[in-house]
């Protein structure tokens, strides 16, 4: 795991006894950093890297000894790019700092004014908390957490399994009490330890229809922004990755690479996930045609006619392979540009097969599946894209029609509404589906943000009533369920009612508390992303190899942002994704594609997630039999090994809301059976973060 840190703090200009100091060390002669950490700029306000970065993932420009700015991450921009952006910053103009190619975390040091800019999408994020009569920062909230010895936040906890989408239910909280998240497309700015958090990026008014976007050049926007981001990685430094083992030479039946692989080492060079799907096609086929430095300054990486490593998975598990799929990425590969790798494994990579790996900064659900994924990028390249966020910030979310009507376009949901029809097949209820669809998007449209938020709070306590009902998830019962201002997320009927009622506390104070309002599809919409982008953090911890870097272009702030212009009349037309990255390739030369292209897997997904959860039921009910959830008194184990058995026997019973609760579980025993701290020095903290491994229990005050 890589991050920064650094703190700024008044004491520190005065000198106050006892009290943090230039770079670390305090008047009393005490001294505190992190551990294996790289000192960017030391007094008054320090700022280190911490981690395996790369030399030119860590970029420092100054003016003066005053005046400088910090980069970490892959970034596009040249030195002197850099030093515009950092004038720019003195004069206020922060959305600067995050316009460039690439995905990073730019610090910006003005006098003793400290600014670091989060991302738009969370796939950065910024923490901090107040320390030593100042403010500590960094990209990580466990050292954060190590730093003042924090205690863990159950309430954070319960908002994240009740209402994982609903911002106003986690707020800026993070699992550990104390430490805090600012949101994405905001700043944190600090003056001699004071702290203010703004927004960069501007609000769209509510007292004007939206204006009038051209769907072309929207999507030609989309197009430059995607190459460019392409682009960034293929002209940086190309690195050969440390490998955990010495090659043992050759072995019957296994190459360089499958020795490569088996040794837990990727391959020199670029690399890109290829599964079939319109996303990871796309940035493969635009890394194959770009121009670039395809292998080391050493030459490794270019292998005869190896432009890009492309890597597949293929599920040899009962009943799991998705012959279409693979198909499609046949057809892909037979680009003379590709060298096509079939990754395959059997029911020892399916989802809950290993329940041992890695602590991450926060829970996730990528926790249950995250050594199928690591199968296979250590197959792949040092440097590997995958097709990450495209449908969060491509697809519309069906709150997306609620915005329609606000602009009085009812026109344009003929064709998505005509679309649920034929997915909710023939039948006499599909008559009413136009009707019903519509109804609850003008519901919406009408609803003020207040009262949709007082509503899901007071429905909110009930969602547990579920909890041995059978699950509708078709898609006419997902668009549904989504037309709303905030909804229970598919692990809220599995909590207690002392958690729930925790969770709508927080929605009642987060209704009457003034905020800049949005319109609730474009709302709805930004909540999907930042959910899925810290899931995609903890997915990239979890499943992280060393010297390894995972690519999500589509998550790159000026990707984000070509996106969202995309009107929302393009967005909710049927298999939109899939025509706009079409049209992307096509503009950039690619127009022979396989049939089937913009066809989704989420069915052979589910069907693994249940099969895998089928074969390790048996150390799942063992897990809950005394969970740590429960004494946490946010869940009951017997309804939830109830659930887990019923999952198994092939109920329809929400597997998302088990992989939650499995997640949160094994996140919290990894916590507490973890040792040593991220902070050295004879001024560094006592313990660790929850060294006492007492799990409080919630209250109800929001």
């Amino acid at each position: 795991m890589r991050w920064l840190v650094g703190w700024s703090s008044i004491a520190a200009h005065f000198g106050t006894a006892g009290a943090v100091g230039p770079v670390g060390e305090g008047s009393d002669g005490g001294s505190v950093h992190p551990v294996g950490s790289q000192l960017l700029w030391g007094d008054p306000d320090p700022l280190w890297a911490v981690g395996d970065w790369r030399p030119d993932e860590v970029r420092v420009v100054s003016i003066d000894a005053f005046n400088r700015l910090a980069v970490l991450g892959c970034c596009g921009a040249t030195d002197e790019q850099l030093r515009l952006g950092l004038f720019a910053a003195r004069g206020g103009a922060l959305r600067h700092l995050t316009a460039w190619t690439g995905s990073y975390t730019a610090v910006a040091q003005i006098g003793r004014r400290i600014t670091v800019a989060g991302d738009l999408a969370g796939a950065r994020p910024v923490f901090y908390t107040p320390w030593a009569g100042g403010t500590a920062y960094a990209t990580a909230a466990l050292p954060l957490a190590d730093l003042i010895e924090a205690q863990l936040d159950i309430g954070h906890l319960a908002a994240l399994l009740a209402c994982p989408e609903t911002p106003e239910a986690l707020r800026d909280s993070t699992p550990y009490d104390g430490v805090k998240r600012i949101p994405p497309g905001h700043a944190l700015i600090l003056r001699e330890g004071s702290r203010e958090i703004t927004g960069y990026e501007p609000v769209a008014s509510l007292a004007v229809a939206a204006a009038q976007r051209d769907p072309d050049r929207a999507v030609e926007g989309v197009r430059d922004a995607l190459v460019e981001a392409v682009r960034a990685r293929l002209t940086a430094p190309r690195h050969a990755p440390e490998t955990v083992a010495p090659d043992p030479g050759p072995v019957p039946g296994m190459g360089p690479a499958d020795r490569r692989a088996a040794r837990g080492a990727p391959v020199p060079g670029i690399g890109a996930d290829l599964s079939g799907g319109p996303a990871s096609a796309t940035l493969a086929l635009l890394a194959a045609g770009l121009p670039g430095a395809p292998g080391t300054v050493l030459g490794h990486g270019t292998g005869a006619g190896e432009r890009l490593l492309a890597v597949t998975f293929n599920d040899l598990a009962p009943g799991r392979r998705d012959e279409a799929e693979l198909e499609r990425a046949r057809i892909i590969a037979a680009n003379p540009r590709l060298h096509h790798v079939v990754v395959a494994a059997g029911e020892e990579a399916l989802p809950y097969a290993e329940l041992d790996g890695a602590l991450t900064d926060e829970p996730g659900p990528s926790l249950i599946s995250a050594e199928r994924h690591r199968r296979r990028f250590a197959a792949g390249s040092a440097d590997h894209f995958t097709g990450a966020g495209a449908r969060e910030v491509l697809d519309a979310h069906p709150a997306r029609m609620a915005d329609l009507l606000l602009d009085r376009r009812r026109r344009n949901l003929l064709r998505p509404v005509t679309e649920l029809v034929k997915a909710e097949g023939a039948s006499p209820a599909s008559l009413f589906v136009p009707l019903t669809v519509y109804r609850a998007a003008r519901r919406l449209a009408r609803t003020p943000y207040r009262t949709g938020l007082e509503q899901a709070a007071a429905r909110l306590p009930d969602a547990n009533r579920a909890a041995g009902s059978p699950v509708y998830d078709g898609p006419v019962n997902a668009a549904l369920s989504a037309l709303t201002w905030s909804r229970p997320g598919p692990a809220a009927r599995w909590l207690t009612g002392e958690a729930l009622a925790q969770v709508a506390a927080r929605l009642t104070a987060a209704a009457i508390r003034p905020t800049s309002v949005q319109r609730p599809g474009e709302a709805r919409a930004r909540a999907v992303l930042a959910r899925y982008a810290a899931d995609h953090r903890v997915f990239e911890q979890a499943a992280e190899i060393r010297s390894q870097r995972l690519h999500a272009p589509f998550l790159d702030n000026q990707v984000v942002r070509a996106c969202r212009e995309l009107p929302e009349a393009l967005r909710v037309q049927p298999d939109a994704r899939a025509e706009i990255l079409r049209t992307v390739l096509a503009g950039a030369g690619i127009h022979d594609l396989p049939q089937g292209w913009g066809a989704t897997s989420r069915e052979t997904s589910a069907a693994a997630t249940r099969a895998g959860l089928r074969v390790a039921v048996g150390d799942l009910i063992t897990l809950f039999d005394a969970p740590l959830l429960a004494d946490a008194g946010l869940i009951e184990a017997r309804v939830v090994r109830k659930a887990l058995r019923a999952a198994a026997e092939g109920e329809r019973v929400p597997l998302d809301g088990l992989a939650d609760l499995v997640s949160t579980e094994l996140w919290l025993r990894r916590l507490l059976s973890r040792r040593g701290t991220c902070w050295t020095g004879t001024a560094a903290p006592r313990q660790r973060a929850v060294a006492g491994g007492v799990i409080p229990r919630p209250t109800l005050h929001p």
